[in-house]
């Protein structure tokens, strides 16, 4: 029965995610093994370190997107680092333009949210995220605080009405590569200690991204030996991590 449909090619979903890509197609009945074996997966792949070789994030981040490029070569990877070019925090001409519609947006308003809007297309237009981030004072760096809130946005990847908060970004996976120079284990008494991983899972938890893998690379500080026990287990993880 004709339901009036448009017809659907893979090239006019150019830009959506790979998941969305294929739950259309699969609705339209036009995705086939060969079809599918074609969804190339898009990475975003950030560095959050402002140190270069000596980072032990970067070394691991740029690991898993060598290893994940010789088994996935037609997938595609965006890089961006803002541990060298960091993003600019929020203003208040950016906070005036995010709670002002487009359409009325002033010049200076359009100047000042254009940064913003650039991160969170490149953001939307990817399936997977792999993120480089060391832990400072027990938390992420100032720089990376300031890349989240230019793309945790109200009407972008996340909606609030009355009933509550919404987030808008689904059916993505996502690598978080962390260094750290002590270890908080769950079950040890330095675990309080760790506020990145409670507030990275609780930030992209609250756009939609539920489905995160933590690498660590921690006891960075703690003596040679418990350095490359740990960072070879970043790296033993990274790769089952490129397996699933």
């Amino acid at each position: 029965m004709d339901r009036g449909l448009p017809s659907l090619s893979v090239g006019c979903t150019h830009g959506w995610s790979r998941a969305n890509r294929q739950l259309l197609m699969r609705l339209y009945g036009i995705l086939d093994s060969q079809s599918e074996l074609n969804l190339m997966t898009h990475i975003l792949h950030l560095d959050a370190s402002p140190r270069g070789d000596r980072s032990i994030s970067r070394m691991l981040s740029k690991e898993f997107i060598n290893q994940w490029k010789t088994t996935h070569p037609n997938d595609t990877i965006t890089y961006r680092d803002i541990g060298h070019y960091p993003v600019p925090f929020v203003s208040e001409d950016w906070i005036a333009a995010a709670f002002t519609l487009s359409d009325q947006h002033t010049p200076e308003l359009a100047a000042a949210i254009q940064i913003s809007d650039e991160l969170i297309d490149e953001f939307l237009s990817a399936d997977r995220y792999v993120f480089g981030i060391p832990m400072y004072n027990l938390s992420i760096p100032a720089n990376f605080k300031a890349y989240l809130d230019q793309i945790v946005r109200a009407g972008r990847t996340f909606s609030v009405d009355e009933t509550g908060y919404k987030g808008l970004v689904h059916n993505r996976k996502m690598t978080i590569i962390m260094a750290q120079g002590g270890a908080y284990p769950e079950g040890s008494p330095t675990h309080a200690y760790d506020l990145q991983t409670p507030y990275l899972k609780l930030i992209f938890g609250f756009i939609g991204i539920t489905d995160i893998e933590f690498v660590y690379a921690d006891s960075l500080n703690m003596g040679d030996e418990a350095r490359n026990l740990a960072i070879a287990n970043a790296q033993s993880a990274l790769r089952a991590a490129i397996a699933r």
